[in-house]
């Protein structure tokens, strides 16, 4: 792969970090930055877009959930940032309505939305958080309860249930199972997790010879509709990380033992080296026939996942072969081809994949590696896409100097530069033992409420 957004400027590669203090401070103040720029420009709206001062909605045109004020609620607890957490949470108990007239996608409703009031909850204890989002949830069952199959349908109108989007890939029919877990456990209904757990079991049910599954499903006859394995890769991603966050925060099990069975079959098939680097390559669920070499940044995430679920020697091979892509794409691309070594989609959506598996197997090993990259890719960010109004995506990382988009994505304030701060902080409010975080950053295990 050719060098790519090589501009003069990029910061240098540090031999040595600075104490972590200093970094958890930089950090911090990096995500006030943030903050301060959406506050200013797009207070109480979904998302802001801070090179042209204005605002976008995420879910709709013409609606808001305030959703960067729900995605950031429990990172500003996390830093101490207590009077912003009260402007927050009260504006969510003010004005956040679960009840809006509006069809939503019930996985990013719930990754970001569900999980982020549920996080809220369990870092101020604030009761009305829960009430809203056990309200929202009810409003999002029609899409599991609607379905002849349990197979969860894509969009559901929140006021009147309606649900569309038939056809559905398996990362938005399978990422619920920690956040509705977690609900039923909280007040004591069980028809949260059990939806959850029968759409997980509905998709395993339906896996190949191979143990592997495709990519998108048709919820209401249940057969496939892609039948292309291309995990660790969207749109399959998340489906195969909660199998293994639920079990580990239900204590489930038989989640566990799928999660092993699918990963197992992963390894088998798609796991290639290139180079004396690992990557997945897309396969055919049913032959194992190799259709394509495409690694998308979201993928970056399975190197902790892998770590987390026992296997640290292909978790420590895998995210350094991220760490060198950095060298070539130091603000790396959506996705290139590890076969051709092209980029095939040049934006950088500020994800927080890679961060993602820092942070999870610095928490494993301790081991300094972990910090080092962490702490680099942080500044290469902030050299590129740091701007006045805040944060933001870039159009192009492969022009010198980068293109710069106009978006700050709501998972920002959920994910990035909390991961970071966790790896230097010493944070006192999270229980670095027993944390658990969900796909989307939430914190739904681990919170010190002193």
């Amino acid at each position: 792969m050719a060098a790519v957004g090589s501009a003069v400027g990029l910061p240098a590669r540090a031999a040595d970090l600075p104490a972590d203090p200093v970094v958890a401070r930089e950090v911090r103040d990096e995500f006030r930055h943030s903050w301060e720029g959406y506050k200013r420009a797009a207070w109480g709206y979904d998302e802001v877009r801070p090179v042209s001062g204005t605002r976008h909605d995420f879910f709709a045109p013409g609606h808001t959930f305030g959703l960067s004020i729900v995605e950031a609620l429990d990172t500003l607890w996390l830093m101490e940032l207590d009077d912003e957490v009260k402007l927050a949470a009260d504006w969510i108990e003010a004005h956040f309505d679960p009840a809006a007239d509006v069809e939503v996608q019930v996985f990013e409703a719930v990754i970001r939305l569900v999980g982020g009031l549920l996080a809220g909850y369990l870092c101020t204890g604030r009761p009305k958080l829960l009430t809203r989002c056990r309200e929202l949830t009810d409003r999002l069952l029609p899409a599991f309860t609607s379905s002849p199959t349990g197979l969860p349908y894509r969009y559901v109108n929140l006021r009147t249930g309606a649900v569309s989007g038939s056809v559905s890939p398996l990362a938005e029919i399978g990422t619920n199972l920690p956040e509705f877990g977690l609900l039923s456990r909280l007040t004591g209904d069980g028809r949260y997790l059990a939806a959850a757990k029968r759409a997980a079991r509905e998709v395993v049910a339906r896996r190949s010879s191979l143990d592997l599954l495709g990519t998108s499903l048709d919820v209401e006859s249940g057969r496939w509709a892609d039948t292309t394995s291309c995990a660790p890769n969207p749109p399959v991603d998340s489906f195969h990380e909660y199998l293994w966050v639920g079990s580990d925060l239900l204590g489930d099990d038989e989640l566990r033992s799928w999660y092993r069975l699918l990963a197992d079959a992963v390894a088998k098939y798609q796991l290639e080296q290139q180079g004396g680097h690992y990557w997945y390559r897309q396969v055919d669920f049913a032959t194992g026939e190799v259709l394509g070499h495409e690694q998308s940044e979201l993928a970056a995430f399975y190197a902790g996942l892998l770590g987390k679920s026992g296997d640290l020697p292909t978790a420590r091979v895998y995210y350094r072969s991220w760490t060198a892509l950095t060298e070539l794409a130091p603000v790396l691309p959506e996705k290139f081809d590890f076969l051709t070594g092209q980029v095939v989609d040049a934006r950088n959506q500020l994800r927080p994949e890679y961060l993602n598996s820092a942070y999870d197997l610095w928490r494993l090993t301790g081991f300094g590696e972990y910090k080092q990259t962490a702490y680099q890719y942080f500044q290469t960010v902030k050299w590129a896409l740091r701007v006045p109004g805040g944060y933001t995506v870039a159009e192009d990382v492969s022009t010198s100097p980068i293109r710069l988009g106009d978006l700050t994505p709501g998972y920002w304030f959920a994910e990035n530069l909390k991961y970071v701060y966790l790896m230097f902080a010493a944070a006192p409010r999270f229980d670095y033992r027993r944390g658990l975080l969900s796909t989307e950053g939430k914190l739904l295990r681990g919170a010190n409420r002193l």
